[in-house]
């Protein structure tokens, strides 16, 4: 089964940390609906074969459609391709968006998992970042939001400039008390070229502390554990049954197509990747052509990718599939490369699979570099 993805590319205002692809103005929303609408249809061939089990509006902010659009689009999917009973369907949404009448149209609608980016419940962070919404807002749709939704997650940021462990562990705690079965968090990262980047660079945010942010992802991991979620993915904490099916599709290596500008899909020998530019994304799709570039991935690039997603996961990386799938030759290498990470108790063999150790998981990205093989192949 497979995943369809669906990039929204507006928001209300830019938050300081963020490089994804997104435009705060939406004069020409209607018409980007448009050419989503027909890139669905477009890309039908691609899954003519597969059921679609996910649905996924990514963004930017998708929240900033009004439920009318979210509709529409879901109906083109279900007209172009064949999908499950029950699939999947989730809504990134902001707390600022998220009133009481908004909840409840999106319950009555096809949508049945909600995604929060509440990042955080304090105002002095929310300010830092440049958020939409404040804190009161964060905690008022999220008792709303849990009234009308059973399964919910909310992303959750650790390592900001100045705020506390015990800040850090309030955070937790208040996300905690509205009982939600799945967090995402994520450490605070300076991207190049972003507004955070350039205010750190005069002074005027203090720089990100690596060392208290490895720090805040050991409480939380503590924390959550404690709070009986799963440590499922690096990044990612689920009671069981409310894993995020779309994202574990990903790190499984199943097909997804991305629809949308700077949207990213892949058909298990090819990945390709849409044009991050709204105007050439819509002059391209009105003339019927897919503004793509693809990459066709080597035996090389797929060891590699199994071994970046398999560490982060649960799961691990499994000796059998390396053997089966990339040859002799690619878990010699595997096993040679991790033996001194086994060393530094930051990796360890169990039921002949690797996986990363409490003490490894945050450097998980890291490790996995160093396991990976020159593209020979």
């Amino acid at each position: 089964m497979s995943g369809i993805y669906i990039h929204i590319p507006f928001c209300k205002q830019a938050c300081y940390y963020c490089d994804f692809h997104f435009s705060t103005s939406l004069k020409r929303k209607e018409e980007m609906i448009q050419a989503l609408l027909t890139e669905i249809e477009l890309r039908k061939q691609e899954f003519v074969s597969d059921t679609v089990a996910t649905i996924y509006f990514g963004g930017g902010t998708p929240s900033v459609l009004n439920q009318s659009e979210i509709e529409t689009i879901i109906d083109a999917v279900y007209q172009h391709y064949n999908v499950i009973d029950e699939p999947e369907i989730t809504l990134e949404a902001n707390p600022d968006d998220l009133t009481e009448e908004r909840i409840a149209e999106i319950a009555k609608s096809l949508v049945n998992r909600l995604s929060i980016g509440i990042q955080s419940f304090f105002e002095k962070d929310l300010k830092l970042m440049n958020r939409a919404h404040n804190a009161e807002e964060a905690k008022k749709c999220l008792s709303l939001a849990v009234d009308q939704f059973e399964n919910i997650s909310i992303d959750l940021i650790y390592g900001i400039p100045n705020t506390t462990h015990e800040e850090w562990r309030e955070n937790i705690s208040t996300a905690l008390s509205f009982g939600v079965p799945h967090i995402s968090s994520y450490a605070l990262t300076v991207e190049p070229k972003t507004a955070l980047e350039s205010f750190i660079q005069k002074g005027v945010i203090d720089n990100v502390n690596d060392e208290v942010a490895q720090q805040q992802f050991l409480i939380l991991v503590e924390e959550l554990d404690k709070a009986g979620f799963v440590h499922y993915e690096l990044s990612n904490f689920g009671k069981e049954g409310y894993f995020s099916k779309n994202n574990s599709a990903y790190w499984q290596g199943k097909k997804y197509i991305g629809i949308g500008p700077s949207a990213h899909s892949f058909n298990g020998k090819e990945r390709s990747w849409n044009i991050a530019n709204n105007a050439l994304y819509i002059k391209k799709i009105q003339e019927k052509e897919l503004p793509s570039e693809v990459e066709e991935l080597s035996n090389t690039d797929r060891y590699n990718e199994y071994v970046m997603t398999g560490l982060r996961t649960v799961w691990g990386v499994s000796f059998h599939r390396v053997a089966e799938e990339f040859g002799r030759m690619y878990l010699d290498y595997l096993k040679m490369q991790a033996e001194k990470f086994i060393l530094e108790d930051l990796l360890y063999i169990e039921d002949d699979t690797l996986r990363t150790t409490t003490k490894g998981k945050f450097l998980t990205d890291g490790i996995a570099s160093d396991l990976f093989k020159l593209n020979l192949s």
